[in-house]
């Protein structure tokens, strides 16, 4: 058998290879200014209680880390000779918590840009560099090139427990991709755990300071055109050309999706988009999802939870008060228990440090969390393994395992106690202290020894949490401790009683603490404590409280909502005067049979076995009123940065809370049509809904009906109030090029996909998908309804010149205009109205309030109807709605109608104009039951609603809306008093804030003006 042996020579060489290999593995990649000192560190943690990940407790158990990361761990680990060992003896050991929305180590973002009407609008971007067309789409950020560690915020943030966070830009609709990053005080490019993390988006346009999007509904759209722009550019490149927008968004949508909602219903809308493009986002809540759990479980989402509670307002001044909503001071009481409701729910989240005022509060609003129902495991997972996990992380942080990176907490007790304290906070293998100093309890029973000239005096020394000190001679005299782990501070009266106290000052050492000090009189003391039995750790002396009892959740969540969803009865209303608008017509002393939500049977007589019986006698029957030109319900309505945004839908941003809702319904209104704002020539599209109080957004919307879309002409398009318009068109004569060009690029759009979808001669097989070669534009999409009459028009207009010319236009194109609302100048061109096929949607007597309104006349509505064109009554006006049965009987005044004619003018002729006279707008067997009883004659200034009914569902009642009032005031007597009893506690207080209802007019852009509103009252403001 042979050896080989290296000479001598040889080994040397082996040998230095081997160490300087060894040598450059440690070296860093950054220069040394001085002597490196590059450390390779081993820890042993022992006999500590360490909880690896929720559900698993290991006791007396030890952790082994080295160079960042655990090394092992558990009950029968073998420590490392070199290893450093921390007795961990009565401590707690937990993975360091994470939060996956941050702003960590990021510049500021700018404020958003503000114009008003007496500014330019920006209409293109100015971005340098071959980005999209819309400065809201910063799809191409990406924070880790941008992000810096900052070591006074990650300190913060390690107080708290955490220690790691994924941070992102918090800026615009697509925002680009968040960095995971820990909170280690090092390099950032030893801080970067994963580079892109998570694609971040939004519907907050952020700092843009391009005009277009300036609604909620417009940024819906962007992001819709955006997804469609992004799959197009992905086949279609070479015909675009470099877009670094869309390649990002198209990169990054393989990332965990992360979207700021903010709020219960923009989570849903953020949902929606996700669902239409196939994307399941990470939703960001704000706190009030709770009233909308079952909604939120439905989204099969994940959600990151706030714990940024609302503070009570400071109520006790009654004139405050009144102007904050019972909504806002329940929400106060009820938000710290969102987390618990999720719990419940099922729903996956995680909880996150952000919209937080002060970081420090974190630990202290959790715990309010867990009061409030959140359970202790479920907190732990929602800070550690469900973060780890939805961003793709878990193999590295989230838990305490073998191979992980060593980010733990060591506390004095169970994490969550309300006494337990951070002790240390480690990021990947590298202590930071908290609360060092309490790492050593001093809780205990001491031996107190005074030596003094007089001789040495011992007492029983006891000392308790929060700096309580004990002295025991005949009497037990109180007074005060400090420590900070090193030094002592110990001062107690000298007897019971006296204002004289003895100072001791000093130091620990193994068993206790010496020092010296001075008696009462001043004389010098020498003095020891000795340690004779030591408390248990003030963590596990926490007492849990008891949850709090709360109200229970309406639909919607204020005074006048429901705690269960009504349901169809089976309602027979007998002996009332039933308003047909059939060639029936008024029919007295006649029973109405409501079944299964439908009309049953109408007759005098009728009986049905399980009905509830509505005594009519003495009162009115009549269909629901339907509001052909509402805003109600919109959480925006004009999207006018572009002269055309037909892409925008109104249906994106319903509001089904707003308590306009409400008032109408006691009005007798059971439909709207929910129009786009006036601002622009081609508007947004429309959207119907019932009145379906308590119901969400899309139980709101009008099933099956044919889709309309809003026109406007005259002052508002070409922005006559504003001084600096830059958008076309600047005149009536552009107003109508604006409609030429958009249908003739319609058109155009129409024949692109028609030739794209024809299978070439010779091939067999289906059509091919014209989007493959032609990019779809949701803009086009729904001009080219109306060309095939698959949408129709209702449009904003009021003198008779341009009135013509948007007809003749439409005529060119082969289509009409469905319905002119307002047209105040109708009475000039109803010939044209009748022959063109168009109805009319006007107000009853609203006049001089612009320039081109000079010309109207109440006999309008009249002169329409006796030409043989189809009127109705609409208000454009939350308050206005609520009365519509008196605008309707003004036409008897002014045009001599008959009382049935002017009732059609709010029920039957609006059914008609949208569309949906077969289901509403009269009282027939088979059409909805969508009815109002009246108090009196309907169109009598005296009449009440007293039931209004949609779908056979009594959703206004007036003696239920009586006794709610009395609820009301109860309920909001005792949530004033309860904030009242938190600031004499001494609670920290916000000013009472008032709450706001935004009320929506065709001209509104933005939010031109407001409302304050109470439950049962409303004071104007402006």
């Amino acid at each position: 058998m042979h050896f080989w042996l290296p000479s001598r020579r040889r080994l040397s060489a082996l040998l230095t290879a081997l160490l300087v290999g060894s040598l450059l593995q440690a070296q860093p990649t950054f220069p040394v200014n001085g002597i490196a000192d590059e450390k390779q560190t081993t820890y042993a943690f022992t006999n500590a209680t360490i909880v690896a990940q929720p559900g698993t407790t290991l006791s007396g158990a030890t952790m082994v880390v080295k160079d960042g990361k655990i090394l092992a761990i558990g009950n029968n680990v073998s420590i490392p000779k070199e290893a450093m060992v921390v007795d961990c003896k009565g401590k707690y050991i937990y993975p360091s918590f994470i939060d996956i929305y941050a702003d960590y180590g990021l510049p500021p973002v700018p404020p958003p840009v503000r114009r008003s009407w007496t500014q330019p609008a920006q209409i293109t971007s100015t971005q340098k560099g071959a980005y999209g067309w819309n400065q809201a789409i910063r799809a191409d950020v990406n924070a880790v090139s941008i992000f810096s560690a900052d070591e006074q915020k990650a300190q913060l943030l390690r107080e708290q427990g955490f220690g790691a966070v994924l941070t992102h830009v918090k800026d615009g609709i697509a925002r680009g991709t968040g960095a995971f990053v820990t909170l280690a005080n090092e390099k950032e490019n030893l801080t970067v755990i994963k580079d892109k993390a998570s694609f971040h988006l939004s519907f907050n346009k952020g700092s843009s300071p391009q005009s277009y999007p300036s609604s909620l509904m417009g940024s819906i759209a962007l992001l819709r055109q955006t997804y469609l722009d992004a799959e197009w550019y992905k086949h279609n490149a070479d015909k675009e050309g470099l877009n670094l927008s869309l390649r990002a968004f198209n990169d990054n949508r393989s990332l965990p999706k992360i979207f700021e909602a903010n709020d219960k219903w923009m989570a849903l809308r953020a949902d929606k988009v996700g669902d239409e493009f196939g994307d399941q986002y990470i939703i960001k809540a704000g706190g009030n999802e709770y009233q909308r759990i079952k909604e939120m479980a439905d989204t099969k989402a994940s959600f990151i939870l706030s714990l940024n509670f609302p503070q009570a307002m400071d109520v006790e001044d009654p004139n405050d008060a009144r102007f904050v909503s019972l909504a806002d001071m329940k929400h106060w009481e009820m938000a710290p228990a969102n987390a618990a409701a999720f719990e419940k729910a099922g729903i996956p989240f995680a909880l996150t440090a952000a919209d937080l005022k002060d970081t420090k509060q974190f630990l202290a609003n959790l715990r309010k969390a867990l009061e409030y129902g959140l359970s202790e495991n479920k907190a732990l997972e929602a800070l550690t393994k469900t973060p780890a996990t939805l961003i793709g992380v878990y193999d590295k942080v989230g838990s305490l395992e073998t191979g992980k990176l060593a980010n733990f907490i060591i506390t004095n007790g169970p994490v969550f106690d309300e006494k337990t304290v951070i002790l240390q906070n480690w990021v990947q293998g590298k202590k930071y202290g908290v609360k060092e100093d309490q790492w050593t309890s001093t809780q205990g029973e001491y031996l107190l020894a005074l030596k003094s000239g007089n001789g040495t005096q011992q007492y029983t020394l006891l000392v308790k949490a929060g700096g309580v000190a004990s002295v025991v001679t005949k009497d037990t005299l109180t007074g005060k401790i400090s420590h900070n782990g090193k030094l002592v501070k110990i001062s107690f009266p000298e007897s019971k009683g006296s204002k004289k106290n003895i100072r001791l000052s000093g130091a620990s050492y193994p068993d206790g603490w010496q020092g010296t000090g001075e008696d009462a009189n001043g004389g010098k003391l020498i003095w020891t404590a000795r340690l004779q039995k030591q408390s248990a750790s003030s963590g596990d002396s926490a007492k849990k409280k008891t949850p709090p009892v709360l109200p229970a959740v309406t639909y919607p969540f204020n005074g006048y909502g429901f705690e269960e969803a009504p349901r169809q009865q089976t309602l027979l209303i007998r002996n009332a005067t039933v308003w047909t608008n059939e060639k029936e017509g008024k029919l007295e002393n006649t029973d109405v049979l409501v079944k299964g939500g439908k009309i049953a049977a109408i007759g005098k007589g009728l009986s049905e076995a399980g009905a509830i019986v509505v005594d009519g006698t003495g009162k009115h029957l009549t269909p629901g009123i339907i509001d052909e030109h509402s805003h109600t319900a919109a959480a925006s309505i004009n999207e006018g940065a572009q002269s055309v945004t037909s892409e925008v839908r109104i249906g994106d941003n319903l509001n089904p809370e707003d308590i306009s809702i409400y008032r109408q319904l006691s009005g007798g209104v059971t439909s709207a049509h929910v129009l786009h704002g006036s601002a622009n020539t081609i508007g947004g599209q429309t959207q119907l809904i019932k009145l379906r109080w308590g119901a969400n957004a899309e139980e709101l919307k009008f099933a099956n009906w044919i889709p309309q879309i809003k026109f406007a002409l005259g002052e508002n398009v070409k922005r006559s109030s504003s001084s600096a318009n830059n958008r076309f068109p600047d005149s009536r004569m552009g107003v109508e090029e604006v409609l030429m060009d958009a249908f003739t690029r319609a058109r155009d759009y129409e024949n692109a996909i028609k030739a794209a979808s024809v299978v070439p001669k010779g091939k067999k097989g289906a059509a091919a998908n014209p989007w493959t070669t032609v990019r779809r534009d949701l803009e086009l999409d729904a001009l080219v309804e109306i060309l095939n009459k698959q949408r129709f028009i209702t449009c904003h207009s009021y003198v008779q010149s341009e009135i013509t010319a948007a007809m003749r236009v439409a005529e060119k194109f082969g289509f009409n205009f469905n319905t002119f609302t307002h047209i105040l100048e109708g009475y000039k061109v109803a010939d044209k109205l009748k022959a063109h096929g168009a109805f009319a949607s006007t107000f009853s007597d609203w006049w001089i309030y612009k320039m081109e309104v000079l010309d109207a006349i109440p006999q309008n509505a009249p002169i329409m109807h006796d030409m043989g064109i189809k009127v109705a009554i609409n208000s454009d006006d939350d308050e206005m709605a609520r009365r519509l049965n008196q605008e309707a009987a003004k036409s008897i005044k002014f045009g001599r109608l008959s009382e049935e004619d002017a009732l059609k003018m709010v029920t039957l002729n609006p059914a008609t104009m949208l569309h949906i006279e077969d289901r509403v707008g009269s009282i027939k067997v088979g059409k909805d039951a969508d009815l109002v009883l009246w108090s009196d004659n309907p169109l009598s200034i005296y009449a009440k609603a007293e039931k209004t009914i949609v779908d056979g569902i009594v959703y206004f009642d007036r003696q239920r809306d009586q006794e709610l009032r009395a609820k009301i005031a109860a309920e909001r007597s005792r949530l004033i008093q309860k904030m009242i009893g938190e600031k004499k506690a001494g609670a920290p207080m916000a000013p009472a804030r008032a709450s706001m209802q935004i009320m929506h007019t065709c001209s509104d852009h933005a939010h031109s003006h407001g409302l304050l509103v109470m439950d049962g009252e409303e004071i104007s403001a402006n």
